[in-house]
């Protein structure tokens, strides 16, 4: 099983898009029973909130589930997670911070994946949610497409069931 979890500042926009936009894209290829996509902020400022209104309209607009709550991030979740996929590079600061520097192999800016590397910009200042989501669905999809052609192998799991 793949363990991925998203990561943004507040998790109520950016890190949950991607929690639910990476989980509709690996059923969608029968690979559920494959993944385990959770998704964390960085501060505690929003634990325990839903996913923002203008991102639940995003997501709606969409076809996708938005059911969340937020929670920080924490060690335990660097370590138990085989992906880190950060949006911007004051979430990757804020993750090495965390761990002191440690598992800086398996945390990557999820657009690194992407022909044009780039932080996917805060909805919350920037007011665009739908190029949030764009940006993000972009880079689930690189992301995807590198795990099924660089880590096939731990997906028999689908192929068996």
């Amino acid at each position: 099983m793949v363990s991925v979890i998203f990561v943004c500042l507040g998790n109520i926009c950016r890190s949950p898009m991607g929690e639910m936009i990476l989980k509709k894209m690996v059923e969608e290829k029968g690979l559920a029973h494959s993944f385990c996509i959770t998704s964390a902020g960085t501060s505690d400022c929003e634990e325990g909130n839903p996913v923002y209104p203008p991102a639940v309209r995003a997501l709606k607009a969409h076809g996708l589930p938005y059911t969340h709550t937020a929670r920080q991030l924490t060690k335990k979740d660097v370590i138990n997670n085989d992906y880190i996929l950060v949006m911007d590079s004051e979430n990757l600061f804020d993750v090495l911070r965390l761990t002191s520097g440690e598992f800086g192999e398996k945390i990557f800016k999820l657009c690194s994946f992407t022909p044009s590397p780039r932080d996917v910009a805060d909805p919350w200042i920037t007011g665009d949610f739908e190029t949030a989501f764009n940006d993000i669905t972009e880079g689930c999809g690189y992301f995807l497409e590198y795990l099924l052609r660089e880590k096939a192998e731990m997906f028999g799991y689908d192929k068996r069931h």
